[in-house]
């Protein structure tokens, strides 16, 4: 018998009733420091009192209109982007794989405005992941995600991870774009260096690309940057942004140069949901923190002590851990031991952490927490990997 909740997903059998700040806690009282933020969703952790505001004062006001007509908070987060980035122009969505369609989209329509329609294949990497959509599956490449759906949506080729070689080699007459991301998230936690993306702008450049980079679990400060690729100093030409941009709220948004969106004239493409009055409170309540001064380098000194602590465990339980990876306070704990077998030891300290790919735990604290939380959730995965190496070595004993 089918569940009334399609079973698309191995919940773990905990819920939770309310949050503030760091911490979750269930409908008994119990709490759980939230080192995953929803996937990289709740940047500014839970209910924060200015979100908590911001909605509520929009929730009484004005829920939805369509985008048939103009939105003022949208024009405002609109503005407010692209003065603080590289972009000129800004299509919202109501989440990571709708901006990436619309990335996808737009890299295609640029060719094809120029005359060049024949331009639509898009270059990208083994092991990324760029959403759930059957255009964004094909993106990634990953045949787990692949299986069951179909011919696989034709336009993507994939190359090595940060091959630059066969990246040269890939591009052709029908080549459009390269798609990247700086760091990948369910890969992983895998950092492409900045040389890498710089030798890539160089590439696009050289062969009149479009380099697309797919920040939506990277960006909005979570590197310590407000996206990124800044560390590499480069510019893009279309980003895809998503999770934190709303703090818990669905809010999406493709980012691009006023040459790049140069074919996305009206009628071209639209939204429903996407940039509601709801929606663009919320991410303007987001910036109002994010861009305050002082608030990203925060971030990273923050970030560093919690590096350095990470650094620190790994040298205690070289048994457990194999390697630290990461910016910021998008961290990955690379395990010898099954990952899972460490996140349920962390669940059991109460910390929420999550799986990644090449048996990596990602550990993804709000931007808010302070040394005191952040010294508590590495006290917590400490003990956990104590009780992971106690349950290994009993398991060898008895061998």
């Amino acid at each position: 018998m089918i569940t009334p909740v399609l079973p698309t997903y191995a919940r773990i059998p905990l819920s939770f009733e309310y949050g503030e700040g760091a911490y979750l806690y269930t409908g008994d009282g119990e709490a759980y420091l939230d080192f995953g933020s929803g996937i990289a969703v709740n940047s500014l952790g839970h209910a924060h009192p200015h979100l908590v505001e911001v909605l509520g004062e929009q929730a009484a006001k004005l829920w939805h209109t369509s985008n048939l007509f103009n939105i003022p908070g949208q024009e405002r987060l609109a503005q407010r982007l692209v003065d603080a980035t590289f972009a000129d122009t800004v299509f919202f969505t109501n989440s990571g794989g709708e901006a990436m369609e619309c990335s996808i989209k737009m890299a295609r329509k640029y060719h094809a405005h120029g005359g060049q329609p024949e331009r639509f294949r898009i270059i990208t990497f083994e092991g990324a992941f760029h959403g759930r959509t059957l255009a964004t599956l094909a993106a990634g490449g990953q045949q787990k995600y692949l299986d069951g759906f179909g011919p696989k949506v034709e336009g993507f080729d994939q190359v090595p991870f940060c091959d630059l070689d066969a990246a040269k080699a890939a591009i052709g007459d029908e080549t459009a774009g390269i798609l990247i991301e700086p760091i990948m998230g369910e890969g992983g936690i895998k950092l492409i260096e900045p040389q890498f993306l710089r030798a890539l702008r160089k590439l696009c450049d050289q062969h009149g690309l479009l380099l697309i980079l797919d920040e939506i679990q990277c960006g909005l400060g979570r590197t310590g940057k407000l996206y990124a690729h800044e560390w590499a100093n480069i510019t893009p030409d279309i980003l895809a942004s998503a999770k934190g941009i709303g703090g818990g709220f669905p809010v999406g948004a493709c980012l691009a140069t006023q040459e790049a969106a140069r074919g996305m004239t009206a009628g071209s493409h639209g939204s429903t949901f996407g940039g509601n009055p709801l929606a663009m409170a919320v991410g303007n309540g987001v910036l109002d923190i994010v861009l305050e001064p002082g608030f990203l380098e925060g971030v990273q000194k923050n970030a560093l002590l919690l590096k350095q602590n990470l650094a620190r465990i790994c040298d205690e339980f070289p048994d457990v851990i194999e390697e630290i990876r990461g910016e910021g306070l998008m961290m990955g704990i690379k395990c010898k031991v099954a990952n899972t077998e460490l996140a349920s030891a962390c669940l059991e300290q109460k910390l929420l952490v999550v799986g990644a790919g090449e048996n990596v735990i990602r550990i993804l604290p709000p931007l808010i927490s302070d040394a005191e939380v952040l010294n508590e959730g590495v006290a917590r995965i400490e003990r956990a990997c104590h009780k992971v190496r106690a349950i290994n070595t009993s398991k060898t004993a008895a061998q």
